[in-house]
């Protein structure tokens, strides 16, 4: 099968399972609670976090990682307080940095903050973040940790990061420094890293923790991540890597913005068997005619256990605040994030269908508390609150 890169090191797909299953790892079984102080080394891909086992055996299904669905419980969600001039701009970059602020201060109230941070930006993140966010030094490109950070699994022995190589969306921005997040987390959180044999981002990627996922084609089987590659080879190593045995492939569209169309942009699992999607109804935007091809596979999609799936609809807002509208704002509310006990969702200003989509989330999630924030700045550059988060989920 055809690999990422000959400058990547690859290591055999059955490698994560034997982390997460073999006894005499048990040192590694579970991420321990991360260092509010600079340090550790962060490895590479045959050094620290990785396994010194030679030739382990294939894992079984019982065996295998699994990715947990986002609403399982979790141990900390993980930030990145990136944001600079240089890519952002200085008009947007305090607007940016607020609302970064602001999400992460609301996840805090529901579980553990970890925020990566420049060295030299130590204490201008702690006067945007406040106390309760634990500061963990790292260098650092940009703020999607969705995208540049580990994609966390769990197994019979505990938590283990999978690096799925992160290449700056296909090489449209610079990323050496994001390129090493994956590693930078994993270490701090003392879990096993596997890098996987797929360029991928964790927007990329919608699972239910049950053996379905959605993935948008656009992404990941996209020249500028996985050359070569088929849906049959990304489907084998995600069962191996995710544990992933279901796959509903949405078309998502190509070199609209920089991610080349993320699933959790357009689709989210809520439970097994139910999801919640975007519907764009502005018909001069590239994703109205989208939203509805997805909403129509949706509809007709079953899961791994041959449920047909409950599909809710978010319609995007139309009535925007002008004052920071760009080109790649990213006006929908299908990118929030549910951490414990509460889902994050954003506010954009359009009375009426900010209120809609609460009270629809509400409805998905009685259990929890919807609070909404304004992400005015994140969404000018082309993100979300899901996108500027990733979950740690418990051993």
């Amino acid at each position: 099968m055809p690999g990422p890169g000959s400058d990547l090191p690859l290591t055999r797909r059955s490698l994560i399972g034997a982390l997460l299953t073999a006894p005499a790892l048990g040192s590694l079984s579970a991420c321990a609670t991360p260092s509010s102080s600079p340090g550790g080394n962060d490895g590479d891909a045959e050094g620290e976090g990785h396994s010194s086992l030679s030739r382990p055996e294939a894992p079984t299904p019982a065996d295998r990682p699994r990715m947990p669905d986002e609403g399982s419980a979790h141990s900390r969600t993980w930030m990145a307080f990136g944001a600079s001039a240089e890519i952002w701009g200085a008009d947007l970059l305090e607007q940016v940095r607020s609302d970064l602020a602001a999400v992460a201060r609301a996840i805090a109230r529901h579980e553990p903050v970890t925020a990566l941070v420049r060295p030299h930006e130590r204490d201008l993140a702690h006067d945007y973040l406040g106390s309760k966010v634990t500061l963990l030094d790292a260098p650092l490109d940009d703020l999607w940790i969705r995208d540049s950070g580990p994609t966390f699994v769990t197994g019979r022995t505990g938590v283990a990061a999978v690096d799925f190589n992160f290449n700056g969306w296909g090489d449209k921005q610079a990323h050496t420094a994001d390129a090493a997040v994956a590693a930078r987390v994993a270490s701090a959180a003392g879990c096993p890293r596997h890098r996987s044999e797929l360029v991928l981002e964790g927007g990329a990627l919608e699972v239910d923790g049950h053996g379905t996922a959605i993935i948008t084609e656009s992404c990941v089987l996209n020249d500028n991540r996985n050359p070569g590659w088929s849906r049959t080879d990304v489907e084998a190593e995600l069962a191996d890597t995710l544990g992933i045995d279901h796959v509903i492939w949405l078309p998502g569209i190509a070199g609209q913005d920089i991610t080349d169309g993320h699933t959790d942009f357009y689709a989210r699992f809520v439970r097994p068997g139910v999801v919640v999607a975007a519907r764009d109804d502005d018909p001069a935007s590239f994703d109205h005619d989208v939203t509805r091809r997805h909403l129509r596979i949706l509809t007709d999609a079953r899961d791994r256990a041959g449920r047909r799936l409950q599909v809710a609809e978010l319609p995007a807002p139309r009535d925007l605040r002008p004052e920071i509208l760009t080109d790649d704002f990213a006006a929908g509310y299908v990118n929030f994030y549910v951490c414990n006990g509460a889902v994050i969702a954003p506010r954009f200003g359009d009375a009426r269908a900010d209120a809609a989509a609460a009270a629809t989330l509400q409805r998905l999630y009685p259990d929890r508390q919807v609070a909404q924030v304004r992400i005015d700045g994140i969404a000018a550059g082309g993100g979300g609150i899901h996108c500027s988060t990733q979950q740690q989920p418990h051993a």
